[in-house]
């Protein structure tokens, strides 16, 4: 199973066994954890500030989100956790001020899905049930 598919699978089992009193926020701070190490507590910043881990090694992202290495996977959940944090114009600001994530880039059109799931999610108008079918539709290959 390649990275991207794997990634679909991690947020598909963390809405399962998900509490249901877990706010959406819970959720999203979780796929970060989960995919790329960006811990829970206030040292989230720190492990955000040094790009995560590559918890999920790979490839298997669509040509557009591929930058020929294996961090994807931790790029998008890490971009997730910040998001679920700052908001999305803040990670996004974050992501291209700091990360040096350009628009046009790979990683810049990653960062720019991580921060639509997220509203997409924050805001009801995808359900937390389909977050990984709308991964592996829009992210891999």
């Amino acid at each position: 199973m390649d990275a991207c598919s794997r990634l679909c699978s991690l947020v598909a089992a963390i809405d399962e066994g998900a509490p249901t009193r877990w706010s959406m926020r819970r959720f999203l701070v979780e796929i970060g954890r989960a995919g790329a190490g960006v811990r829970l507590g206030p040292l989230w910043m720190l492990d955000a500030a040094t790009g995560g881990r590559n918890v999920i090694r790979g490839r298997g992202f669509a040509r557009e989100y591929d930058d020929a290495t294996r961090g994807q996977a931790r790029h998008f959940a890490g971009i997730v956790a910040v998001a679920a944090r700052v908001g999305p114009r803040a990670a996004r600001w974050a992501s291209i001020r700091i990360g040096g994530d350009r628009p046009d880039t790979a990683d810049g059109r990653l960062t720019d899905a991580a921060v639509e799931f997220t509203r997409l999610l924050r805001s009801g108008e995808l359900p937390r049930s389909e977050a990984a079918g709308w991964l592996r539709e829009r992210l891999c290959a």
